[in-house]
């Protein structure tokens, strides 16, 4: 056996021990033939049974190397029965990779793993010595208790809920903390920041100066710059570039509010709190809370000092969804782009197209141009890499609630006129973010993760035109309802209602459908003859739709035309049914081809 001073002396001072694989520290034993062969003092006297309160029906043997190959289908599964009674999660129709993991940390077995050859349950040699019982300081009312995470609680530590896997546990308190949140590391180094942060136990909650947002029992400090973090956000990047800004923004623990015009977050729309942490653009101003910045993984890329040159990391920005292909100049020659359903490629070939004008700016091509390979779609090549978001200052839909920047969304399809040339075009065009409607006092701003209803039709939503100010949200249907249209039950147009008119209980009926109606959401109405519709029962299924217009994109050899055709008429060629809906039906006299709509799509 070996003190310290033997084993550096030996040129060996950082070693593996051969059965545990962890590093070796004195005492330890060493083969005397010095053929390389390790050994902790405690793996060298580990007993070779054991029976352990986790596993009561059978000792544990140790074995020298893990009981299984890693070959799914290959083990009897149905040793492993009578472990599924004890942790709903472990089930025998796992795939065969769980039963080499360890049934504590769910980890994969080292070399030296206590194992029971009558049923398969097995256990890193760690994870065995575990104690069933501890006390703790983040719960010093009750004794934690090892156990299986049968009800799936989330960590009282970290908040995150574990797969499977044992935790410690209070059962009159109803929480679980993970085994490795127990005993964190005591001081932590990240190169994200220049000073070491070191392990405080809380007893009651902290706010994290990275995040801004409440931590419970771990924090970590720098005592250096007197920050309290959570641990994972030592880790937090410094800088990146995010899609819903030009430039690159930088993570602070601290802002000063009056180089700020707005303290809003352009995600989210909430004030942003100047005492914690945050995200940043300095040539802007903009500002993001750190969890909203990092929220969507696809709208940002971490800048590292490798790539902080890299300009390819600003394509989330742009409206180049995808590069499919390069030149060897590294130039993007194949491109998909957000406004057009082909693939794009570059050219520069003017005399060929020459005549052709930019779906962008609708000016005639110059220079080097992108263009659709089965359609007469054009771009500058300036114009296909406009950022999809644009921060403009003042504009005249935001006289009353000014604050500073606000998005601009790249759109197209659509005639507008422009704010500052007053010309009418068609083209791309910038468009406010703010939606201003009849039915609501404040305006609206796009929020691309809320969840709940529409305030107007009901449906369940994940995004939404929402009120800042109060709970009012849209749908993307609703904000572009028809404010007025005909229909054949009144000889006068019906107007879209935002609010219910009277509360007798008689008068909530749609006048079409003649079924009840929710006076809560919209629906269109007629002053003069009182009457009431649904919305849908209104537009239909399809208010968009031009019926008898060409379709083109079926492969049947005649023209097709939308139709809307009744019970009695020829079936569905797809799914044999009638065509009582929205339809595809062929245009050649004597053809009697028809499909739905739903059945082409």
């Amino acid at each position: 056996m070996l003190n310290e001073e033997q084993l550096i002396g030996n040129g060996n001072g950082v070693v593996d021990c051969s059965r545990c694989g962890e590093k070796v520290s004195a005492p330890c034993f060493i083969c005397v033939e010095c053929c390389g062969f390790y050994l902790h003092k405690t793996c060298a006297e580990a007993p070779l049974e054991l029976n352990h309160p986790f596993h009561r029906h059978h000792p544990l043997l140790l074995l020298q190397n893990p009981p299984y190959t890693f070959e799914p289908g290959t083990r009897n599964l149905k040793e492993l029965e009578h472990v599924a009674l004890e942790d709903p999660s472990f089930s025998s129709k796992n795939d065969g990779g769980n039963l080499g993991k360890c049934f504590v940390c769910w980890e994969p077995l080292a070399m030296y793993t206590y194992f029971s050859l009558d049923c398969g349950f097995n256990l890193h040699k760690k994870c065995a010595e575990l104690p069933p019982k501890m006390g703790h300081v983040c719960h010093r009312k009750h004794p934690l208790l090892l156990q299986f995470n049968s009800e799936r609680l989330s960590c009282k530590i970290c908040q995150v809920t574990p797969d499977r896997g044992l935790v410690y546990s209070c059962s009159t308190c109803n929480l679980d903390i993970h085994i490795d949140c127990l005993s964190p590391l005591p001081v932590i180094e990240d190169k994200s920041h220049q000073h070491p942060f070191t392990l405080f136990w809380r007893q009651i909650p902290f706010i994290c100066d990275a995040c801004g947002t409440e931590g419970h029992h771990v924090a970590y400090a720098c005592c250096t710059c007197s920050i309290m973090v959570h641990k994972e956000c030592i880790s937090l990047p410094r800088i990146m570039q995010h899609a819903w800004h030009n430039h690159r923004v930088f993570h602070t623990y601290f802002i000063h509010k009056e180089y700020f015009r707005s303290l809003n977050c352009i995600w989210c729309y909430k004030v942003v709190d100047t005492e914690h942490g945050s995200y940043f653009c300095a040539d802007c101003n903009v500002i993001f809370h750190v969890n909203c910045a990092l929220k969507e993984k696809e709208w940002y890329c971490i800048v590292t000092q490798e790539n902080e040159d890299d300009k390819s990391l600003d394509i989330p920005v742009n409206s180049i969804t995808k590069v499919l292909e390069k030149n060897d100049a590294g130039k993007a020659t194949l491109i998909e782009h957000c406004k057009h359903k082909h693939y794009l490629m570059l050219s520069d070939k003017i005399s060929e197209h020459g005549d052709k004008c930019c779906d962008g700016c609708l000016l005639l091509i110059s220079a080097k141009f992108y263009h659709c390979l089965r359609c007469d779609f054009f771009l500058h090549k300036s114009c296909a890499e406009l950022s999809k978001i644009e921060l403009i200052f003042y504009h005249r839909c935001d006289e009353e609630h000014f604050a500073g920047l606000k998005p601009f969304i790249l759109t197209s399809d659509c005639m507008f006129e422009c704010e500052l040339c007053t010309y009418l075009s068609n083209g791309f065009s910038y468009k406010c973010n703010e939606l201003k409607i009849p039915g609501h006092k404040h305006p609206l701003l796009f929020y691309y993760d809320y969840k709940g209803q529409c305030s107007g039709c009901g449906t369940d939503i994940n995004k939404a035109y929402r009120c800042k100010d109060c709970n009012f949200g849209l749908c993307l249907y609703c904000v572009v309802r028809l404010t007025r249209v005909g229909h054949n039950c009144d000889d006068h147009p019906l107007k879209l209602t935002y609010h219910k008119i009277n509360d007798y209980e008689k008068y909530h009926y749609c006048d079409i459908c003649e079924e009840k109606r929710d006076p809560k959401y919209w629906f269109y109405h007629c002053e003069t003859c009182d009457t009431s519709a649904h919305v849908d029962c209104v537009l239909g299924k399809y208010p968009l739709i031009k019926l008898g217009s060409t379709y083109n994109e079926r492969d049947h050899p005649h023209p097709l035309t939308f139709a809307k055709k009744f019970p009695y008429y020829p079936k569905c060629v797809e799914c044999g049914e009638p065509c009582e809906d929205l339809s595809l039906e062929c245009a050649e006299p004597g053809c009697n081809y028809i499909v739905h709509w739903k059945c082409e799509k």
